[in-house]
């Protein structure tokens, strides 16, 4: 897949098109882009995605924006893996953010990208101050030569629509199984090992450290977790996601991963950590004693969930 930062000076020909932050890229993202991709060969268009760099919800209100579910990595990486030709990302900043509902159809989708065909979901809208929807681009697709599809939401149960709020709603219930059903996947965080304070090691559970992006996490406590990236195969472990409050407190979200049957060196690597089941909340012990010993009951808690789920 190509992957523009921005926009190509000139592009190549005209696309079939979709829009939408795509966080997490969830089934019914999926959906919309399996349908893009459908579209896209059925008029011999190449398909295309417009995403954004920050998220708006970022850009409009930072310190209350939620939790991203994927990073802009992930993401790429997943609508790739659909099938998509082109990603451009939009650089989210305030002029950006000004252009009118009907300068970002004539400059963005008609000069910019030459759009022949574009789908969004039923919900979408765009422009300043969120003026543009559907019913506008359609009229504008009439008039200046592209067909425009919205495709409706996806429900699970004949009721819950699948949306990347509900699965951070599940994700904060700990309710992982249903966060996997609306992602299509389980949950999963990727990122570099750091150096960290060596805390883990020191207690007897040596861990892997990845500090979370944007310092904040949809997901938080102590979990039965499968991680990619150690080795040649997955391997079981239990992880904390959370603030440590036993040992120093960090203001900061860390991921700290203990895998089981693993000895070795993976400062640098590149780890994706799978969360299968929520074991507790994040606890702070007075004594690091104790806290060694609730560690000891979580790895047995990790490997019992493992045997009964294999």
């Amino acid at each position: 897949m190509l992957v523009y930062r921005g926009f190509p000076s000139a592009p190549s020909g005209r696309v079939a098109l979709t829009i939408g932050n795509f966080d997490g890229v969830h089934i019914g993202h999926r959906a919309l882009l399996a349908r893009l991709v459908a579209a896209a060969k059925a008029r011999g268009l190449a398909s295309a995605v417009l995403t954004f760099e920050p998220h708006p919800r970022e850009f409009f209100a930072r310190d209350a924006s939620p939790a991203r579910l994927s990073t802009l990595r992930e993401k790429l990486e997943r609508i790739a893996a659909e099938g998509v030709e082109q990603t451009f990302v939009c650089r989210f900043v305030r002029r950006f953010a000004a252009l009118s509902a009907e300068d970002f159809i004539d400059r963005i989708l008609v000069e910019r990208l030459k759009t022949g065909y574009l789908t969004v979901g039923d919900d979408f809208r765009f422009g300043a101050f969120r003026r543009g929807d559907f019913a506008l681009l359609q009229a504008a697709g009439d008039a200046k030569g592209f067909q425009v599809e919205a495709m409706p939401s996806v429900r699970i149960d004949d009721a819950h629509r699948v949306s990347s709020s509900a699965i951070r709603a599940a994700l904060g219930e700990g309710r992982l199984d249903r966060a996997a059903r609306l992602l299509g996947c389980p949950f999963s965080i990727d990122g570099r090992v750091i150096h960290g304070m060596k805390r883990g090691r020191d207690l007897g559970f040596a861990t892997a450290n990845i500090r979370l992006r944007g310092g904040k996490s949809p997901i938080f406590g102590v979990f039965a977790v499968e991680v990619t990236g150690a080795g040649d195969r997955a391997l079981e472990g239990v992880a904390n996601v959370g603030f440590r409050p036993s040992v120093d407190s960090d203001p900061r979200p860390l991921l700290e991963a203990h895998l089981f049957d693993f000895s070795g060196d993976l400062y640098g690597r590149r780890l994706k950590v799978r969360f299968l089941c929520k074991i507790r909340d994040e606890i702070r012990f007075s004594e690091l004693e104790n806290l060694k010993a609730r560690i000891a009951d979580d790895i047995v808690s990790a490997k019992r969930f493992f045997k009964h789920s294999s």
